[in-house]
């Protein structure tokens, strides 16, 4: 089966992104839209970077814009798409529907729905299903979701004991938990991945039991 192409204009942008804005629901588009974008914009840096002497400074600068103004389009339409897909998301989440409508999402905004809508379940039926039938906040099985992440295979979670070699700002691991200041000579219970780029840098050297 022949696969289906579009042609890819500054024109047809803009056309994609006002019917984007003018419609409150998410328009379909070819499954590899975005790739037929790369290579409209890949076409346009080729153009720039040809020595051709009858390409003048004019014409450079007016191809210049294109790929800029290309960019804010598309940028300008994944944005748009997203927000709609969050609020698609939510209304899955709160109604627990299954004829909800999403042949318009690409393969990549499937994965995103995907865990969007999952993300809003957990919170969901940890925080106000709990509440509504008197019972308080759980965060066990956020927390529970946390652990399975960080205990991959082949990650090391143990904790090292290390005291600090010089003076260590403030920093934020994978987590985003904080960590510090700390100053020289301090000693600190590290979890081990953060504890060996610690010690690797010449920063910290561990303690371990004689």
């Amino acid at each position: 089966m022949e696969t289906k192409e579009i042609n890819i204009t500054y024109e047809t942008l803009f056309e994609l992104l006002k019917r984007e804005k003018d419609t409150t629901d998410l328009q379909k588009l070819e499954p590899n839209f975005f790739n037929y974008f790369v290579d409209y914009l890949n076409g346009k840096k080729n153009m720039l970077d040809k020595e051709d002497t009858l390409f003048s400074y004019d014409e450079k600068k007016k191809v210049e814009k294109q790929i800029e103004n290309a960019k804010r389009i598309i940028k300008e339409i994944y944005e748009r798409r997203e927000k709609k897909i969050l609020n698609i998301a939510l209304m899955k989440s709160r109604t627990k529907s299954n004829v909800i409508d999403t042949s318009a999402l690409l393969e990549n905004e499937k994965m995103f729905f995907d865990e969007i809508v999952k993300v809003l379940n957990l919170f969901r039926n940890e925080v106000i299903n709990n509440i509504i039938t008197g019972e308080y906040a759980s965060k066990a099985a956020v927390e529970s979701e946390k652990k399975d992440e960080k205990n991959m295979p082949g990650e090391d979670k143990s904790t090292k004991i290390v005291r600090f070699l010089y003076a260590v700002p403030k920093f934020v691991g994978k987590e985003l938990e904080e960590y510090g200041p700390f100053a020289e000579e301090d000693i600190a219970n590290l979890p081990g991945e953060i504890a060996d780029v610690l010690i690797t840098q010449g920063n910290a050297e561990e303690i371990t039991e004689s």
